[in-house]
């Protein structure tokens, strides 16, 4: 059974991006937000495996989504994903609960390696 994606990040070409990445038999990109108060709602709708995360992005930061996020599920795999230096946003993020982080721009290996550890998979 592929592993249920939830992609959020404000840029579209971004969503694409790594939507592209997560074609895979292993996975299922279920949805998609725009922003932190999209992702918390769909994040109840689809109940994904994982979430990519972007870190800044209007209305909520993807580190406030992360924290309330965590408090509905705290089993849930969430990846930040950050620009080049983003270094302290990243770490922030990383005491609000999320898993790892990748750095854009993405190559498809490194997504991989850093979503497959943090599934465990």
């Amino acid at each position: 059974m592929p592993k249920k994606v939830l992609v959020v990040d404000d840029a579209v070409f971004m969503r694409n991006m790594i939507r592209d990445i997560f074609k895979a038999p292993e996975f299922e990109v279920v949805a998609e937000a725009t922003n932190g108060v999209e992702a918390v709602e769909k994040f109840r709708e689809f109940k994904p495996d994982l979430i990519t995360m972007d870190i800044v992005m209007p209305f909520r930061s993807g580190i406030e989504a992360t924290r309330e996020i965590r408090k509905l599920d705290a089993g849930v795999v969430i990846v930040m994903c950050s620009a080049l230096g983003q270094e302290t946003l990243v770490m922030e993020a990383i005491e609000a609960g999320a898993n790892d982080f990748i750095v854009k721009p993405f190559r498809q290996e490194e997504v991989m390696k850093v979503v497959k550890k943090a599934l465990n998979i």
